[in-house]
């Protein structure tokens, strides 16, 4: 496991890219299509939201808080009249179990095994008061088949860490759209991000002028020494949001865990583009 960056985050860098095949492979965006759902934003709104039932937009804007109303408002509720979000989630099962039964093709399955049996043991354990996404899928019937438990496993702990990063992100202050300008001044382009997210350039360069304003960003737009230490504190504050279900486990076990994710993830990792829109850092682990 990664030794400069806390364990929780560590973890999340490696269960994540497991998650996202659900976004990014071939036989997610066939199961989403299969389902009535075409076109890869359907599917993305629909197979994320279904967990909470047939929802009108503003509860999603709340939830997934960095896309634009407008991007969301496109897809919701239009798409309960394409599938139901039973389909939906019939579908992001079916999809996220064949993409890793190609990708995982050779792994071990008694590594696989010991992944999803330390994972379940986590979200069985996870806090999810406050949390919406976390709590609706933690919800859901467990599956059967051993793939399709570990992509449910992953999904319920990286959705528990989102839900604790866009409190922390509400805590300092910042909208969705100024959340990740501050990202892009930091790490990432911002033609990674903006068009993913739907806002428009007007919207954007008003969320600058907002952190310019608030001493975030420099004029240049670039990250001042101020808006960097915050965004440190607010990095810190998902750590200690997400790090609750692991302080007890001794740090080998959770060595263990990350020695059998790492081949895992990085299988996985080969489904999502060189620059992903999803936070992920280029290499983990």
């Amino acid at each position: 496991m990664a030794e400069l960056v806390h364990p929780a985050r560590a973890l999340w860098w490696l269960f994540e890219p497991v998650h996202a095949v659900t976004y990014f492979s071939p036989e997610g965006r066939a199961a989403y299509e299969a389902a009535g759902l075409r076109g890869g934003w359907r599917g993305y709104f629909a197979g994320r939201a279904a967990p909470l039932g047939a929802v009108d937009a503003p509860p999603v804007i709340a939830a997934f808080f960095n896309f634009a109303p407008s991007m969301v408002e496109r897809a919701l509720p239009d798409v309960w009249t394409r599938a139901t979000p039973e389909a939906a989630l019939e579908a992001r099962a079916a999809g996220a179990s064949a993409a890793l039964e190609r990708l995982l093709e050779h792994v071990e399955p008694g590594r696989i095994e010991r992944v999803v049996t330390q994972l379940e043991r986590a979200a069985a354990r996870l806090d999810c008061a406050g949390r919406v996404l976390a709590s609706a899928n933690a919800a859901l019937p467990r599956p059967k088949e051993l793939l399709a438990r570990l992509w449910q496993a992953t999904t319920v702990m990286r959705e528990h860490r989102g839900d604790g990063h866009v409190a922390a992100l509400v805590a300092a202050g910042l909208d969705g759209c100024e959340a990740l300008v501050v990202r892009c001044s930091l790490d990432v382009q911002r033609e990674a991000l903006q068009p993913y997210r739907g806002w428009t350039d007007e919207e954007w360069d008003a969320a600058t002028e907002r952190l310019v304003e608030r001493g975030w960003l420099t004029a240049r737009g670039t990250v001042t020494e101020c808006g960097r230490i915050r965004h440190q504190a607010l990095e810190a504050a998902t750590d200690l949001a997400a790090a609750r279900v692991w302080e007890d486990y001794p740090r080998a076990q959770l060595d263990r865990l990350a020695a059998d994710l790492k081949p895992i993830s990085a299988l996985c990792r080969t489904d999502l583009p060189p620059i992903n829109p999803i936070g992920l850092p280029a290499s983990a682990g």
